[in-house]
């Protein structure tokens, strides 16, 4: 026992670089190998401005006036109406003024598929062009 010494135990040391080397791999394999969505987005543009001789044509048009207040309530020009029969209601009104265009006046707070809804409904009536989204003020 005399002749022994007692040295300190060395520290251990954990050699971090071989995870390092794992965690970049995973990195590269799920950058590599991830999709990216392509959101698709309901086109919202603004019609071209009339051109002068054409603005006393456009305010003799009628319009159809669609409004949804912030707790989904459809009117139609006035009258109080339910998802179901608004293409009904844009048909019969086109149908008595052909050149009358759809504005569709929805609340900030208003669901954004009951607005989709009624634009498909219009474009299903036989609108090409002629379809406006507006937001209304009222908070």
């Amino acid at each position: 026992m005399r002749g022994r010494s007692h040295d300190a135990p060395e520290e251990a040391n954990v050699d971090l670089t071989p995870m390092l080397d794992v965690v970049f791999i995973l990195l590269i394999f799920f950058i590599v190998t991830s999709t990216f969505a392509q959101e698709q987005a309901m086109g919202l543009e603004p019609p071209p401005p009339p051109a002068p001789a054409d603005q006393e044509q456009m305010q003799s048009v009628p319009a159809i006036l669609i409004y949804i207040d912030e707790s989904n309530m459809i009117t139609v020009n006035g009258r109080n109406t339910d998802i179901g029969s608004v293409r009904a209601n844009i048909e019969r009104v086109r149908a008595e003024t052909p050149e009358s265009q759809v504005i569709i006046q929805a609340h900030p707070r208003a669901k954004s598929g009951v607005i989709v809804l009624i634009r498909d409904a219009a474009y299903n009536a036989g609108y090409q062009t002629g379809v406006n989204l507006v937001l209304s003020q009222d908070q």
